[in-house]
């Protein structure tokens, strides 16, 4: 048996940046990580990242809004690994703010299918790789109501909504859904919401997975 099969799986979608691969790093000691993100590069430099603390790495850049592949990369999870021990969703679409009554409807729409639709295909997918003993981890940001904010805070809230319908259902069933609140850090969509903000009183990316990782229970 390889060190890979060894270590159970962790499944991270939204992988290529940001706290997706803050979260990969963290749990790269001891977890075989499925990367899952749109740009190859991106995902390469983690992977990289990832074998110098002596880890191993899966690389899947595909778009969670194909659903073909993302049907396709579970059964492949499947045959190869049987299941998971942790998905952890990060992928998110941050469409520029503006008024409402100036919505621009096509980033509204590619809000909605990113960040809900996705997610509500993804559940179905993963909840059997997970069985009833893996963790599912979502990441909320409440902007729902927020001025500017309509297109992200809408389809940020219908995640929600996904996931904590899945979380109540789950209490005695497995897996264990948490909603976890990280704290504001200096990610790239931040960057996209709040230009020239001074970044330096912002969560540390990297230490922020571990105390999120910690009040899971998974670290």
């Amino acid at each position: 048996m390889t060190q890979e099969n060894q270590k159970p799986v962790a499944l991270i979608t939204g992988a290529s940046r940001g706290l997706g691969a803050a979260l990969a790093l963290a749990l790269a000691p001891t977890h075989h990580i499925i990367a899952v993100g749109r740009t190859t590069g991106a995902l390469e430099e983690l992977d990289d990242r990832i074998k110098a603390v002596g880890g191993q790495a899966t690389l899947a850049p595909m778009d969670i809004l194909v659903e073909d592949a993302m049907a396709q990369l579970c059964r492949s999870i499947f045959d190869r690994w049987g299941s998971i021990a942790i998905w952890a969703h990060t992928a998110i679409h941050a469409a520029p703010l503006n008024p409402s009554a100036h919505l621009n409807f096509k980033d509204f729409s590619r809000s909605m299918e990113s960040n809900a639709t996705a997610v509500g295909r993804l559940i179905p997918y993963v909840s059997p790789l997970l069985g009833d003993t893996g963790a599912a981890l979502f990441f909320d940001d409440n902007k729902a109501g927020e001025k500017f904010f309509g297109s992200y805070g809408a389809s940020k809230a219908a995640q929600m909504s996904l996931a904590k319908s899945w979380q109540a259902e789950t209490v005695k069933t497995g897996p264990k859904v948490h909603i976890l609140e990280p704290n504001a850090m200096p990610t790239a969509l931040r960057a996209r919401f709040f230009p020239g903000e001074d970044r330096a009183p912002l969560a540390d990316i990297n230490d922020e997975a571990k105390r999120l990782l910690g009040d899971a229970g998974l670290i």
